[in-house]
């Protein structure tokens, strides 16, 4: 498998500061590879540094096999799409599209020829003539979009894209970027702090927090084995118990939580006897009133609220320590009845939750 972007042991300083810390990875041909991570966790300084707007403290980029940290931004394989746009309001939609072939000194029907094949894969065919202030939030956002792939970098760097977006029109966004990168095929290296976004759209992503990635792989692995407390709490939903470990079972860890309850779980790392840990549970895992309660962690819980959300609705609940758990409401059982105030049954798998040795 070849790849479009290299990045080797990536370090940049502010003073004693360092905002990317030691990041090595690749980004396959043709991918759409996300870096998510909170605000302020260095991920828009190492988009920076990969335009070549930012020079590294240290190490090494290159693009499809090429060393590129002596390369100016204007002549890298890659472009860069902002939040804000950056569309020309005086321009029409075709005006905006070949503004960087202009600049090449590409011929005008050549010009043409390209803005028109461009605005058919990005969904906006006949659009060339429109005003930027004709158009809706997501047209604008394609237009961008095509302005950067119509110069065929090797590389398009997206930067919180989506985040001036209302919130239904990131929804339809989300696929429509996803959708849109599998047709052109270009690799899309894209920044952003909303987990669904990454997600969603992403072949694979890394997770980054203080400067370092903490874990790169697919959604699902994100999501269903997270390697660290912070991916654990950071991607997707997750309740929360602290306690310390009292025995270790066949590849489990039985857990006694600091309200008394004794779980038996998956561990991460070192769980051993006596550890102080966290234990994480998705809202999704947890069954309500378990008609088999074999093997199951078993407990009752008290109703606060129901959180109706059509098929994401959830029941927010408290054990009698007043411990608060979010529990998703299926979509394959009917809870009708379940009324807040209500005192139920709930239970989950040993292999659903996973303990982490707790944070210093």
């Amino acid at each position: 498998m070849t790849n479009d972007l290299s990045v080797r042991n990536m370090i940049k300083r502010f003073g004693d500061f360092a905002a990317v810390d030691d990041v090595t990875f690749d980004v396959p041909t043709g991918s759409f590879f996300s870096i998510l991570g909170p605000s302020g966790c260095g991920k828009t300084t190492l988009l920076r540094m990969i335009a070549g707007f930012e020079g590294p403290t240290s190490g090494a980029i290159e693009i499809r096999g090429k060393d590129m940290l002596d390369v100016p931004p204007n002549l890298r394989p890659v472009n860069l799409v902002f939040q804000h746009l950056a569309l020309f309001p005086m321009m029409d939609v075709a005006g905006n599209i070949a503004f960087g072939l202009k600049r090449r000194g590409v011929g005008a029907a050549e010009i043409k020829q390209k803005t028109e094949t461009m605005l058919d894969r990005v969904g906006l065919p006949g659009f060339g003539s429109k005003q930027i202030s004709q158009l809706s939030g997501g047209q604008k956002q394609r237009v961008a979009i095509a302005r950067c792939l119509v110069l065929e970098p090797s590389v398009l760097l997206l930067d919180e894209p989506l985040g001036a977006l209302d919130l239904k029109l990131r929804e339809q966004m989300k696929v429509e970027l996803k959708k849109l990168q599998a047709k052109v095929g270009t690799t899309f290296i894209y920044i952003t702090h909303d987990q669904s976004e990454a997600l969603v759209m992403s072949d694979h992503v890394a997770v980054m927090n203080k400067g370092r990635f903490e874990q790169v792989g697919t959604p699902q692995e994100l999501y269903g084995k997270p390697a660290t407390p912070f991916v654990a709490k950071f991607v997707g939903d997750n309740n929360i118990w602290s306690g310390h470990v009292t025995q270790q079972i066949d590849g489990h860890v039985l857990i006694s939580t600091d309200e008394g309850y004794s779980f038996r779980t998956k561990s991460h790392g070192l769980c051993g006897v006596g550890k102080r840990v966290d234990l994480f549970l998705r809202p999704e895992a947890i069954r309500i009133e378990p008609r088999n309660k074999d093997g199951l962690n078993t407990f009752n819980v008290i109703v606060k609220s129901i959180l109706f959300d059509g098929a994401n609705s959830r029941l927010l609940t408290v054990t009698k320590e007043d411990h608060e758990l979010l529990v998703t409401l299926p979509q394959n059982r009917k809870f009708d009845y379940i009324e807040p105030g209500n005192e139920i049954a709930i239970g989950w798998h040993p292999e659903s939750g996973i303990c982490f040795e707790a944070e210093a």
